[in-house]
């Protein structure tokens, strides 16, 4: 078994790191190096002939811990699962999404049924299905990289992948139920109660015993403990929904993430856990590597090219008519049909449960859906580099493009739009790193000569007062997420009354050169604002500093943000005291 792990293991992380150093996702490394292998280490032969240097790897013992990476995927998505974020985009991703499975699952059924031979509607359908999923994996990895993963778009396409990892997750529950060999009104029937019963037991019995056994092993201050907790509740409940209660473990999973994800633990769940996740995702990843047989998809070339072309064209064109069919602009259009254009982690799933557990899928359609997925997540990392180009190049035409009657385009529906008063030091850095993150900035700047040059660089700029509302109006701050006020002799007050008299939820930051100018400010505020954050030069450098000089002299992280912390106490207690006088 050790043996086992450590070649895995080994393999996955040298070709994972050559991946990303090629600007692809590890996981490609982790499938090829499954792939390695099964083509260097595994053998039919009972001596081990045929492996390399005669050490052979042990697949029951890689299968075995590729559930755990399941169960833990499943416990991963349930964890950052939240109803609140897929009703914020439901516009477009409930209806998008729906559609697109929908149409994506068809095609791959009429290709399926077209391509092989004495196939039937039933193992056409299910491959449909298979195909029609993309990977959250891959998708939060390439929007994280391409710094648009905070962006509306982002924001939305994520929403598109939660509808389809609720789609996958009802298959799961539903596939025993209708090819258990059991009658299926019965079958359906028991289903409901049993999950009615799951959901009460985990989510209201079960909700209060992992609060405080959580809150208990939280208090005895041992990281290791409350690792192993988190650990125990994802695969107890998994084990408990597949035992007592006849569902599946990813259901389960799936179920205790959501619980633990709504509870007061959910960052610290999120921070131990996923790590521990991802190690075992790993191996569930090298596991269909190792399945996966080269010679089959050659073989079948005519039903993995066409597999390849519902991905990589079907998938992406669905995606964008629908997103433009829902009055979108091109740029979210672009942006989420072209990060849909893959498959991965619980296309394995399905395609291993249909095939494996119930025979309604050939081993080749399997190696068909892996060799797909292989291609695709390579390709789509590589390509999505290029859409922020295409974008640029739809815009420059005016296609989905706005234009509104004032000086500056109206901020489309999928951009983050920032004003930023001042374009000093402070102001040019932050609109830089906002920019690099697609956040589009209107500056508003006092100085002419600024003014001028900026424009010729091609930035949104007005040039006036921002005290003045109707400056604030044509800089679009009823759209607007944030202002952000970066120079401290600036009229800081007057110009947060203003901008909150127009659009008053706008998140105000601004930089101030005292403490106590700040904390004033702070004190202004109305009762429970929290978009609100002022920010005094002489705290920042202090601090800055204490903690340059911690790290000097050896300090631990938590050490530094235990003593930063204790001196913002002690900035805010002086100024307290300061304000009495």
């Amino acid at each position: 078994m050790i043996t086992t792990l450590a070649i895995g293991l080994s393999l996955a992380l040298l070709l994972g790191m050559a991946a990303q150093k090629l600007k692809l996702s590890p996981l490609v490394g982790y499938l090829v190096a499954g792939m390695l292998v099964g083509a260097l280490f595994v053998t039919s032969e009972p001596d081990g002939g045929g492996t390399l240097w005669g050490i052979a790897v042990d697949t029951a013992t890689v299968n075995d811990f590729s559930h755990i990476g399941v169960v833990l995927l499943l416990f991963g998505v349930g964890l950052q699962f939240h109803f609140k974020d897929l009703l914020a985009v439901q516009a477009v991703a409930l209806p998008g999404a729906i559609v697109c499975m929908v149409t994506r699952a068809l095609l791959g059924a009429v290709f399926y049924y077209w391509l092989v031979q004495d196939s039937g509607w039933l193992s056409a359908t299910l491959f449909g299905a298979c195909m029609c999923v993309s990977s959250t994996v891959v998708l939060t990895r390439v929007l994280a990289d391409n710094k648009v993963l905070s962006t509306p778009a982002g924001h939305t396409a994520l929403g598109w992948l939660v509808v389809e990892d609720i789609f996958t997750i009802v298959l799961l529950v539903l596939i025993p139920v209708f090819f258990g060999g059991e009658s299926l009104g019965p079958a359906l029937g028991w289903l409901v109660v049993k999950l009615a019963l799951l959901v009460f037991c985990v989510a209201f019995l079960g909700k209060r015993i992992i609060e405080k056994t959580l809150t208990y092993v939280a208090h005895s201050t041992s990281d290791e403990l409350f690792t192993l907790s988190v650990l125990v509740i994802a695969l107890g409940i998994a084990v408990l929904s597949s035992t007592a209660f006849n569902i599946s473990l990813e259901f389960g999973a799936f179920l205790s993430g959501m619980v633990v994800g709504q509870s007061k633990f959910a960052a610290r769940a999120a921070s131990d856990a996923l790590p521990m996740r991802d190690a075992f995702a790993v191996l569930f990843f090298v596991s269909v590597g190792m399945e996966f047989r080269g010679g089959e998809l050659i073989e079948h070339w005519p039903l993995a090219l066409s597999a390849l072309m519902l991905t990589l064209f079907a998938k992406p064109i669905v995606a964008y008519a629908m997103v433009r069919m829902l009055r979108r602009s091109s740029r979210m259009a672009l942006m989420i049909g072209t990060s849909l254009s893959q498959v991965g982690e619980f296309s394995f799933i399905l395609a291993s449960l249909i095939a494996g557990t119930y025979g309604l899928l050939p081993d080749y359609a399997v190696n068909v859906i892996t060799g797909t997925a292989i291609i695709t997540i390579t390709l789509n990392a590589a390509l999505y580099r290029y859409v922020p180009h295409l974008v640029k190049y739809f815009e420059d035409r005016g296609i989905g493009v706005k234009q509104s009657s004032g000086e500056l385009p109206s901020p489309a529906e999928d951009v983050n739009r920032v004003i930023m008063v001042g374009y000093g030091p402070c102001g040019k850095i932050l609109t830089d790193i906002l920019s690099s993150y697609h956040v589009e900035v209107v500056i508003i700047e006092m100085n002419i000569d600024t003014v001028s040059q900026l424009t010729k660089q091609g930035r949104l700029v007005l040039h006036g007062d921002a005290r003045q509302r109707t400056i604030l109006k044509l800089a679009g701050v009823e759209k607007s997420r944030a202002i952000m006020i970066t120079s401290f002799t600036a009229p800081t007050a007057e110009i947060t009354a203003a901008a909150r008299s127009i659009s008053p939820d706008i998140a105000v930051m601004a930089y101030t050169a005292y403490h106590q100018t700040a904390f004033a400010l702070r004190k202004e505020m109305p009762k429970g604002d929290e978009n609100s954050l002022f920010f005094s030069g002489e705290e920042e450098v202090a601090l800055a500093m204490t903690s340059t000089l911690l790290t000097y002299f050896g300090a631990t992280d938590e050490q530094i943000a235990r003593e930063t912390a204790h001196a913002r106490d002690s900035f805010t207690r002086t100024a307290i005291r300061k304000m009495r006088k």
